[in-house]
């Protein structure tokens, strides 16, 4: 049972599956308590394992954002689902050798899209009024659901740090930052800039061996061929080239703490892309990192963090951001 939040009704929470591709996947509904039919909301994580709750192997802790999202929502009357990606969660080494070959940006829209209709037929939802709410890669497959034909739609969509650069583009910024840390800096930077531009020639991303561990994984990452051909799919994403195409009311959020995606190396180019669109919400909450967590941290103190401390026990949602997010929804929702 989850905690009150404004005095609000008590929520539940329980574990839904589902086939796709003979591969069996793993959610969370969680609800108000009360009869319904409640609005509800489809969590999409971010990049990598991220799994269900925002939690990732590679991230120590398990306080994730996207549980504490659902709770919130629940607690103010909106039900929702969030799902592992069949590439995450605890059933992924089972999972990952079904996968090779498959993963794309079209398998991704697949998993939320089953996640739609799985949250669509529960008794409780009214499923009329769905919206998605996409965390950094996640806000993509979001976006595309949201342009789709013959599925369940989206009455509206959230996108919590939306990239407004190409995915490749916001990968080199970061490493960047991690770089700029070394004696070497520069040298690595070159490195990694190298391998970036084999890569979107169409080449492997060959990483140096010299570079640092941390570096040269995230680099391999894109070759791995369980992430083929979704990797090259994603390195030219973006939601800058997306956005101006919807159709529905979004909201946009991009935290001033986010050192992932920038409020105005990513935050400008998607307004620039939205002018004369009311139906797009901006919010730069200046105390939000980039998973919507309250941090008040300097940068060399989150770099210094592992993982950036974004699970750490004691961390909370970021009330400002918590309060546009729930705002929102209601005026949409109309309760």
């Amino acid at each position: 049972m989850g905690q009150r939040w404004n005095n609000a009704p008590m929520h539940t929470s329980s574990e839904v599956s589902w086939l796709l591709d003979g591969i069996e996947m793993f959610a969370t509904v969680t609800r108000p308590d009360g009869d319904g039919p409640f609005p509800a909301v489809v969590f999409v994580a971010g990049s990598g394992p991220t799994d269900r709750d925002w939690c990732s192997p590679l991230i120590p802790g398990s306080n994730g954002s996207g549980r504490l999202l659902a709770e919130a929502l629940a607690d103010t009357g909106i039900a929702s689902i969030r799902y592992d990606k069949r590439a995450s969660g605890p059933h992924v080494r089972e999972n990952l050798p079904k996968l090779i070959g498959t993963m794309s940006m079209r398998s991704h829209l697949d998993e939320l899209a089953a996640a739609v209709r799985t949250v669509a037929a529960e008794d409780f939802v009214d499923a009329t009024r769905i919206v998605g709410f996409g965390n950094s890669e996640g806000t993509l497959h979001v976006l595309h659901y949201a342009m789709g034909a013959d599925r369940p739609p989206f009455v509206g969509v959230v996108l919590a740090a939306p990239p407004g650069r190409p995915v490749g583009e916001v990968l080199l910024t970061q490493l960047a930052l991690q770089t700029a840390q070394l004696p070497n800096g520069d040298d690595v930077l070159a490195q990694v800039r190298a391998a970036a531009d084999r890569y979107a020639a169409g080449d492997p991303m060959d990483p140096d061996p010299a570079l640092p561990e941390s570096i040269r994984t995230v680099l391999a990452a894109f070759d791995t061929p369980a992430n083929l051909p979704f990797a090259r799919e994603l390195w030219r994403e973006s939601a800058r080239d997306l956005l101006p195409e919807l159709s529905i009311p979004a909201l946009v959020l991009i935290g001033g703490r986010d050192l992932q995606v920038d409020v105005h190396a990513d935050g400008d180019p998607l307004r620039a892309a939205t002018t004369g669109k009311p139906d797009v919400t901006f919010a730069f909450p200046p105390h939000a990192n980039h998973v919507l967590k309250h941090d008040t941290r300097t940068p060399a103190e989150v770099a210094a963090s592992p993982g950036n401390g974004y699970n750490d026990d004691g961390t909370v949602l970021d009330p400002e951001s918590l309060t546009i997010i729930l705002t929102w929804l209601r005026s949409l929702f109309g309760i």
